[in-house]
């Protein structure tokens, strides 16, 4: 069984759907963190979702804040992805720290 660290990065550039993580076929991943940071002068809001599954829907985060979302560890199964969307476009980043586990 290997091991492997990474980090999923994202900026969405604009308001749609963006996946940041799909789990390999044959892998298990456990999301440890992720953290978002609105870099805009304003709140803005974001949506997080495993599949079909809501984890944050219209999550306010505060103008110039950096939010850890998760408060435990998420499994994520093979083929399973994690989508974001932003309420605005190139104001929120979001990373995501991943260990697979193949």
């Amino acid at each position: 069984m290997a091991n492997a660290y990474i980090n999923a990065k994202a900026n969405p550039s604009d308001t749609n759907v963006l996946t940041i993580y799909t789990c390999g076929q044959f892998t298990t991943a456990i999301v440890k963190s992720i953290l978002v940071c609105n870099v805009n002068a304003a709140d803005k809001t974001i949506t997080v979702k495993l599949g079909s599954s809501f984890l944050f829907n219209a999550k306010t985060i505060a103008a110039g804040a950096t939010v850890e979302l998760l408060t435990a560890p998420l499994v994520v199964q093979a083929d399973e992805v994690i989508t974001v969307q932003s309420n605005v476009a190139n104001d929120m980043h979001i990373v995501a720290s991943i260990l697979e586990v193949s």
